[in-house]
């Protein structure tokens, strides 16, 4: 049965190959037949079709649309012109159905290609606006303020139970300090398939109080992108990747590299 299978798959590849080509000889001759009556009207030499719309002279290489050139439009006599995909007659606007197609179409290849430039400079033009709209609609950088850990009362203790036993200086740096991009991809390159705690992420920086306390920052945004699922389990903080949402909530930002390792990592910006 699976043999009889494969043949009739065979046999239907081949016929439609033997399909194709017994329409390309009919195309030939269907052009050959058309053209018969017809010579080159610089050379009078034999004509053949090199594509559809356009025959040649084999002597001297002239090139033209038989249909403009041999056809007139059957109500007033009129010559034939092409309008974007079809023929129109010049004069009384009638419509021309060519000799001298056999199953393609036909379309204005200057029409479409000046349509084209307009597109590309109306694009142009409106994404000049909208750059001359955000520069003058810019405002000033605003500075965000140094991270007060007294502001929230309990964090400072919760951040000195989190690090005890570490070395290092809980006061925070400013802001700018904190590359919370370089954190998130540093995380991610060492999540395992299994949960693992914080303190199996490896530290960053010689500061080792301090990164911890990025690290676990790092954490906590990452767990509100949906990247990973984190969790307490006694005085540990789990952390395992989300398998059901492995790419987040789509953040927007970049793939970002740490310690030399490439990966898809949250989309969150600093």
């Amino acid at each position: 049965m699976v043999q009889t299978g494969k043949n009739i798959i065979e046999l239907a590849f081949a016929m439609s190959e033997s399909m194709n080509a017994f329409l390309e000889r009919v195309r030939r001759f269907y052009y050959q037949v058309m053209l018969s009556g017809h010579t080159c009207p610089k050379c009078e030499g034999h004509l053949e079709m090199i594509k559809e719309s356009l025959c040649r002279c084999q002597s001297c290489n002239t090139s033209f649309d038989p249909t403009i050139i041999f056809q007139r439009c059957s109500a007033c006599g009129g010559k034939p012109q092409l309008r974007v995909r079809r023929y129109e007659c010049s004069q009384c606007a009638a419509d021309i159905q060519s000799r001298f197609l056999f199953d393609g179409l036909v379309f204005d290849t200057e029409y479409f290609r000046q349509n084209m430039v307009e597109s590309r400079e109306r694009k142009r033009e409106r994404q000049e606006q909208v750059r001359q709209m955000l520069a003058d609609s810019r405002s000033e950088v605003i500075q965000p303020p140094i991270a007060d850990l007294s502001s929230i009362p309990g964090l400072l203790d919760t951040l000195n139970a989190l690090t005890l036993g570490l070395e290092g200086s809980t006061t925070l740096p400013q802001t700018a300090g904190f590359n919370l991009k370089r954190y998130q991809a540093h995380i991610e390159a060492h999540l395992q398939p299994f949960p693992v705690t914080l303190e199996q992420i490896p530290p960053l920086s010689e500061n080792l109080r301090e990164d911890k306390i990025w690290r676990f920052i790092a954490i906590i945004f990452l767990a509100h992108a949906g990247t990973i699922d984190i969790w307490q389990e006694g005085q540990s903080i789990m952390v395992k990747k989300n398998e059901t949402n492995p790419e987040g909530q789509g953040v927007p930002g970049d793939v970002e590299t740490a310690d030399g390792i490439e990966g898809s990592i949250s989309r969150i910006e600093a």
